[in-house]
């Protein structure tokens, strides 16, 4: 099958956002316990799909010139969403085994070690929004990093992924598909939709080379938000799909763990067509939403059609 434009964009920035990872590992992570560097990069290095900073740098590109700070917006959101990954995987979260095809965090390096990596993943994050401690940025530059960086802990905490996190042990949530909108739009949804708002706030919309973003765009930033939310759902819809009919082998872990649990998902509350339906409309929410960031269909509509089409 010929690759597709927006598969080519896609690679690039992803590409792109490998390069800035293993740099971040080769330099700052350099200075850190031995162990505790290793532990981080495990993960942080693991490949993956990379959806999250994708978006951001996209929707960044989309609406004008990047800006520096873009590319370490989307660093910040990938290494939140791997510390997330990290400790979902714990014995005391879903003591998973396995993640993209080999041994998660903690069966490596241990408990505590992958608790640890976790925490400074999240605080790294924060600290690249925030910029070099030697550097001596413009008024506009600081409110445009304060922006960022309140993006990311809104989405990242008690209303955002943390929260979601909470619903989702919740041992007795109700099997209601109000309950699971809830969760997920949370747990998975707001940091997708943080990365897609964060690339609106990185943009340069002045096209100049410097920290010229000073007013923002509250079409695009709402127009983000819809898609975000949407791909979001839409991404964990296909999730648990996956996990019905997929092979561990494509996944890279077990599957049946949801249905093995009695947990219940989008397809054992709706049935499987009904959660496909649903996928799909989630899809055409965020391909609508679009138009006033991407008038043909590119990258971004790209992506909004992988987060169903996907295969693992």
């Amino acid at each position: 099958m010929q690759t597709q434009p927006w598969e080519l964009k896609q690679n690039a920035l992803r590409q792109t956002i490998e390069a800035r990872l293993l740099e971040y590992v080769q330099t700052r992570l350099g200075h850190a316990p031995k162990r505790l560097a290793q532990c981080m990069a495990y993960s942080l290095l693991d490949g993956g799909k990379r959806l999250r900073p994708v978006l951001c740098l996209g929707f960044a590109e989309a609406l004008g010139p990047l800006l520096p700070c873009a590319y370490e917006a989307a660093m910040a959101v990938e290494m939140v969403h791997c510390y997330s990954l990290i400790h979902d995987d714990l014995p005391c979260m879903d003591d998973d085994e396995l993640r993209r095809g080999r041994p998660t965090n903690h069966k490596v390096y241990g408990e505590a070690m992958a608790i640890l990596a976790g925490d400074a993943l999240l605080t790294e994050a924060f600290a690249a929004l925030a910029g070099p401690l030697a550097a001596q940025p413009s008024i506009e530059e600081s409110q445009l990093r304060a922006r960022l960086c309140q993006e990311l802990a809104m989405a990242a905490g008690a209303l955002g992924m943390v929260g979601g996190q909470v619903l989702d042990t919740d041992e007795n949530r109700p099997a209601e598909l109000g309950y699971l909108l809830r969760l997920h739009k949370m747990k998975t949804g707001a940091l997708i939709k943080a990365a897609c708002r964060m690339g609106v706030v990185a943009a340069n919309k002045n096209g100049g080379e410097g920290g010229g973003n000073s007013v923002e765009n509250p079409q695009a930033l709402q127009a983000a938000e819809t898609y975000g939310e949407a791909v979001g759902l839409a991404f964990q819809i296909a999730d648990d799909l996956l996990d019905v009919i997929a092979t561990p082998e494509a996944m890279g872990k077990p599957t049946g763990a949801d249905a093995a649990a009695g947990r219940a998902t989008f397809p054992a509350v709706l049935g499987f067509e009904k959660a496909q339906a649903m996928a799909q409309e989630q899809v055409d929410i965020a391909l609508a939403a679009l138009h006033c960031i991407e008038p043909q269909p590119g990258l971004l509509a790209g992506l909004a059609r992988f987060a169903v089409e996907r295969k693992h």
